[in-house]
């Protein structure tokens, strides 16, 4: 190995330059490149991104879709100086910032921007360090000196690129240093990165030979969010396909699980009636009480009879009545949804 190659520093670039550079370098001179938060989406194991996605957005098929969740995005990187702060102030290692954009020493496609370095205390070595931040739905992900799969390949890229031996995580979930960061740490290991590098040369090849990925293995409903970024609004004006009677097997195995699921529907609304039925004594005895009790020997059995309030904007009121208002503030979104039905043909 050897060490990278300084590109430019990207500090006080705009975020378009910014992705101009990641994409085909500072130059424009480099076709197809990978960065760090793509490699998980190329291992098909981003909760974000699908590999058919980014290969598409790659090859300049389609945009980058704008993000759901920009604001805590915005807000990771909001906290990214805040977790380094903690992250040198809990292991004694001195954080360095880092705003340089780095190309792999052999694989020219690998480029890669570093959170922050960071030098450890106890014998100098330097490594490199990613800050992350997440909900406490997430703080799990982190326990015991876990961390999720899809950060652990980029820190393994990101080591390759810099060729360096060490990488460290900061991570946040809430506002205790003592009981809501994890900073686990992770050693180089060859094997595994040459695994990472057989996958991505495989990757470069597909978008240089004009190979999509398929959506084996991915999650359905990643999938199926993915295909729906990639492929717009449906045209109206266009023919119905006719598709093969191969797929005729899976389409009926969709239908018998629609029929089964309105199956389950109907069982549910029956029970719903008959709790109803039976609880209509009940009301009867709670009148305007909120809470009762029944005591057994081994249980309490507990009803509760509380009254909510909520609230609505009646938008037929709003639009009658302020329809200036009501333009302003009225939004429209788009979906597409699979539907499966079957029709009997006419004899």
């Amino acid at each position: 190995m050897a060490a990278p190659k300084i590109l430019c520093d990207t500090a006080g670039m705009t975020n378009e330059r910014w992705l101009e550079c990641r994409m085909h370098g500072p130059k424009g001179d480099i076709p197809y490149t990978v960065g760090g938060s793509d490699v998980a989406a190329i291992f098909g194991v981003s909760p974000w991104t699908t590999p058919l996605e980014l290969w598409m957005i790659k090859k300049g098929k389609i945009k980058p879709a704008e993000k759901e969740n920009a604001l805590q995005l915005e807000m990771g990187h909001l906290l990214e100086p805040i977790t380094a702060h903690f992250y040198a102030k809990k292991t004694g290692n001195r954080v360095i910032d880092d705003t340089n954009l780095y190309q792999h020493a052999n694989f020219k496609y690998a480029l890669a921007n570093f959170d922050r370095r960071f030098e450890r205390a106890s014998d100098g070595e330097k490594g490199i360090l990613e800050c992350k931040s997440c909900t406490y739905h997430k703080a799990g992900d982190w326990a015991n000196g876990a961390f999720p799969t899809y950060y652990e390949l980029q820190l393994r890229f990101y080591l390759a690129v810099a060729d360096v031996n060490i990488g460290a995580f900061s991570s946040m979930w809430g506002n205790n240093p003592d009981n809501d960061m994890a900073f686990p740490e992770i050693t180089r290991d060859k094997a595994k990165e040459d695994m990472i590098f057989e996958k991505l040369e495989y990757w470069i090849w597909s978008l240089e030979h004009d190979v999509p990925p398929t959506m084996d293995n991915i999650p359905s409903k990643l999938a199926l969010d993915s295909l729906a970024r990639i492929y717009g609004a449906s045209e109206p004006a266009l023919p119905t396909i006719d598709l093969s009677r191969k797929y005729e097997g899976e389409l009926r195995a969709i239908l018998a699980l629609q029929d089964q699921r309105e199956d389950c529907k109907a069982e549910i609304k029956r029970i719903d009636e008959e709790v109803e039925a039976r609880s209509v004594r009940f009301a009867e005895l709670m009148k305007k009480h909120e809470h009762g009790v029944l005591e057994t020997t081994t249980d309490k059995i507990l009803i509760d009879f509380v009254t909510k309030t909520s609230t609505r904007t009646d938008t037929k009121a709003l639009k009658k009545n302020y329809p200036t208002v009501y333009a302003d503030v009225v939004s429209s979104s788009e979906s597409r949804k699979l539907k499966f039905s079957v029709q009997s043909k006419a004899i």
